[in-house]
């Protein structure tokens, strides 16, 4: 019999200011990934709705207060085959929110336009969703 991956999703958030640009978050160093940018986000917790996780981390992470209904769906990247253990990264997508985004849990923030996000060294799973944010941004704010 197939040994079936235990899978673990993961949430994250492509906040998209006036300008088209979104948001990023540099890991700290020490950690998974450390010194590389990535969209904000975190661990789904047992029992909790992937949306109930975002607006949960999100607030954690960035200090600010979003509203389930405003996250729409953008996208899913996971692991490949062969891992005892997988990841699932979800993409939400979110153009409103109430307060500005401080760093609390990262080494750094910053808003970055799609071709300069392009440029920054990211985490595998992260990489397709940066590949694709023209596309996910144009139907955020189209």
């Amino acid at each position: 019999m197939e040994n079936i991956p235990t899978a673990i999703s993961v949430v994250c958030i492509a906040l998209i200011d006036d300008l088209g640009r979104v948001l990023l978050q540099k890991r700290r160093p020490g950690s998974r990934h450390g010194g590389l940018w990535e969209l904000p986000g975190g661990k789904v917790e047992p029992g909790e709705s992937a949306k109930a996780a975002l607006v949960r981390e999100i607030a954690e992470e960035l200090g600010i207060a979003v509203a389930p209904d405003d996250l729409r769906p953008a996208g899913i990247s996971a692991e490949g085959p062969g891992k005892e253990l997988a990841l699932v990264l979800i993409l939400y997508s979110c153009i409103r929110w109430c307060g500005e985004p401080r760093c609390l849990d990262g080494e750094a923030i910053g808003w970055f336009a799609p071709r300069d996000a392009a440029k920054l060294a990211v985490p595998p799973l992260d990489r397709p969703f940066i590949e694709r944010l023209p596309e996910i941004i144009g139907h955020a704010i189209g």
